[in-house]
């Protein structure tokens, strides 16, 4: 297992945001979470990348153990990648230039090998006609895809994506979800909270139900979405489809 997740508890204060969940995932396995607002979902995906702490369980990710050992979290955060509902590209930089900076920094890349997987990725995005544009200058759309290719960039073996549509107009949510499908084919390993239930039929190996904290039910696509069990899931797939 890439991922394993072992009675992991998130708390604030009184509220239990993540409540003794455990979830193991595969190498190359697509696993989307779905749940309404509040039930730990980003929670979950931001203790992943030591970005959220835990109060207990554990959690290991290709083996490293996520605790707040400062260079286990340096090792982590160079095999996962992740992408925000906010995109939290450098204003000030060009997209080229977003997309190089941390492979010069981090992975210690030299300008021509940072460039020319730069330029490589915004090929697989569709965005080489804005290499040289600031991110003022991009729709929400265009900008999620550059922080996906600034993610890849730094070749991680894990993907997260935390609601990286949610924030979007309708019209470039597609853009976006046909680069993470394009991801999935490749046999990237995907961990997705989002509430785009057909991306999650239709991409997914696994889906996962969250709600007040708890893993409410996992299986296929066609088991969760289609045939759920728990009267929980049903209500809320009810209101969703």
């Amino acid at each position: 297992m890439i991922i394993e997740i072992k009675n992991a508890v998130c708390r604030f204060d009184d509220i239990v945001a993540v409540d003794n969940v455990s979830l193991d995932i595969k190498k190359g396995e697509v696993v989307v979470i779905i749940g309404p607002s509040g039930s730990g979902k980003s929670t979950l995906l931001r203790g992943l990348n030591a970005l959220q702490s835990f109060q207990s369980g554990s959690i290991a990710v290709d083996g490293i153990k996520v605790d707040k050992n400062s260079k286990n979290i340096h090792d982590l955060r160079l095999e996962v990648g992740m992408v925000f509902q906010q995109f939290n590209l450098f204003p000030h930089l060009s997209v080229i230039n977003n997309i190089v900076l941390a492979q010069k920094v981090v992975r210690r890349r030299s300008s021509d090998e940072s460039e020319k997987k730069a330029w490589q990725l915004l090929e697989m995005v569709g965005l080489t006609d804005k290499a040289e544009a600031y991110p003022a200058q991009l729709s929400g759309g265009q900008k999620q895809r550059v922080a996906i290719a600034r993610a890849l960039a730094m070749d991680p073996k894990i993907m997260l994506f935390d609601e990286v549509t949610s924030a979007l107009d309708p019209e470039m949510i597609g853009e976006v979800l046909e680069v993470m499908k394009e991801l999935a084919s490749k046999g990237m390993t995907m961990l997705v909270v989002s509430h785009e239930i057909g991306f999650a039929r239709e991409v997914a190996d696994r889906v996962v139900f969250m709600d007040n904290g708890k893993i409410i039910e996992t299986g296929t696509p066609s088991e969760v979405i289609d045939s759920p069990k728990e009267k929980r899931t049903q209500d809320f797939l009810s209101k969703v489809l």
